[in-house]
């Protein structure tokens, strides 16, 4: 059963994604490259990484029989004049998102984010991008035994 709700946190995640947060930035002042899943990213669209573990559970937690998770979203945003606009911009829609709709549709309890790590690129004009990682903590009640 545990595969099942993985599988349902991605879909909802990745529903999520080019759903709310590609209409969040299509209705952005600037143009901003939209998310689309796929193989490979190119100047008019980010390809995001995502990445989904199980977490470490709290006493209560346990007692209560929530299923925890971290999920790691990672977006690497081509070199342009305005990539690191665009890198906050994915953030705050992501964030926005986020806080619009915590339960992921209904497939989890909870969905925060926990953590945000904007990555500059280690040398200007040299063909490196900026990149985000954004890090959530899903809680989904468990099974009962």
């Amino acid at each position: 059963m545990n595969d099942l709700i993985e599988m349902r946190i991605m879909a909802a995640v990745r529903g999520l994604l080019t759903g709310r947060v590609n209409e969040i930035l299509g209705n952005a002042e600037n143009a901003i490259p939209l998310i689309e899943l796929g193989e490979a990213s190119c100047g008019y669209a980010v390809v995001p990484e995502i990445v989904l573990t199980n977490c470490e559970r709290t006493e209560k937690e346990r007692i209560i029989r929530q299923d925890v998770y971290s999920l790691t979203i990672t977006l690497a945003i081509p070199e342009t004049p305005e990539s690191e606009l665009h890198c906050y911009a994915y953030s705050g829609a992501v964030s926005r998102a986020v806080y619009g709709d915590p339960t992921l549709g209904g497939v989890a309890d909870r969905a925060v984010i926990t953590g945000k790590k904007y990555i500059p690129p280690t040398r200007t004009n040299c063909g490196e991008g900026w990149g985000l990682a954004i890090t959530m903590r899903i809680t989904v009640e468990g099974m009962k035994e």
